[in-house]
This record gives structure tokens, sequence and C-alpha cells, in this order.
């Protein structure tokens, strides 16, 4: 019986191993396609960090197609967005506290609305296929308006840029471009 219970141990380590190796290949096969970026803003004592992985457009049709409208998108690939700040932010003149969010869009022909959530480190879809996000975990959603560009942008790319005393994060991916306004908070 002794004997038994050691190769069933051996045998479940084993597996849990195994599972673990193809968790890991899986992810960095699925990651080669949506790289991993970082971006960061700081000034004075401000700092502002956001990870994400960045998909390439690859002929596809993106918004309204790929990314449905209407829809919540995990905005990005594989895991879900983070946005980490060390400082209260105003957003749209709404308070966003320091700490660390997942950032979700929801896409439309002409306006965002761009979700801040307390949950963080989670993957971006859930097993069904949908936003792995829960809305109760909401902290802040605001609307902004998507502009058209002429030019095509191969990968989703997400930068800040500063618009006088003020900044601007800016997602841009195929010919869409949104920029959420992010006020220092005084």
């Amino acid at each position: 019986m002794k004997r038994f219970l050691i190769i069933t141990g051996v045998a479940v380590a084993a597996l849990i191993v195994l599972a673990g190796v193809t968790k890991f290949l899986v992810n960095k096969h699925e990651k080669s396609f949506s790289p991993e970026d970082n971006i960061s803003f700081k000034q004075d004592n401000l700092s502002i960090h956001v990870f994400y992985n960045r998909p390439f457009k690859k002929g596809r049709e993106i918004f309204g197609s790929l990314v449905p409208y209407g829809e919540v998108w995990r905005t990005g690939a594989n895991e879900a967005t983070t946005f980490e700040t060390n400082q209260d932010l105003l957003i749209e003149g709404r308070t966003l506290r320091k700490g660390k969010y997942t950032i979700w869009t929801i896409p439309n022909t002409e306006t965002w609305t761009v979700i801040f959530n307390s949950e963080y480190g989670q993957w971006g879809i859930g097993p069904d296929g949908n936003a792995n996000r829960d809305p109760n975990r909401d902290v802040l959603s605001i609307e902004v308006h998507s502009v058209q560009s002429e030019r095509e942008f191969e990968e989703f790319t997400i930068s800040f840029e500063k618009v006088g005393e003020d900044l601007e994060m800016v997602l841009i991916w195929d010919k869409t471009l949104v920029a959420i306004p992010i006020s220092f908070k005084k």
C-alpha cells in the first residue's frame, strides 16, 4: 500500500509539473504574436506605468469585427492591460485614486467608453471568450471620442502625450485613435 501511495504521489507531481510547463509554453507561444510592452510617464513626483500586450493587425478588419463594437475589450491582448499611478489623477474631471487598475474599453464608431477597474492580474478573457472583468470592481468610467486617421497602424500602441500642463494617454490601432485626457490632481 505504501508503495502504491508513493507511485501515485510521484505520478500526480509529474502531471502538475507537465501542466505547468504546458501552460508556460502556450503563454509564451501566444505572446510571440502580441509582445509585451511597458510605457511610463514621469514628472516631478508623479509616476504612471502601463503594462500591455501589442497585437498586430495582420490584414484583419479590427474595430467592428475582430474587436466588436459595443462590447467590452481587454484593450490589448493576453493579460488585461494594467495602469498604475502613484498619485491621484483627474480623468475627465473625475478622480482616479492612486493605485493599480486594469483598463477596459467599449469601442463604438464615434465614441469609446474607457473603464478603470480595481481588479488586476487576470488574463484578459475568460474561458467563455468574453472579457474577464468584474463590473462590480469598476471605479471610473468615461466616454471619449475616437478619431479616424489616414495612416494605418499595424501594431496596437499606447503612448503618453503632453498637452500643455496636462497629459493624454493615446490608444492607436488600425486607423483608430483614442485620447484619454489626464490632469494632475492639485
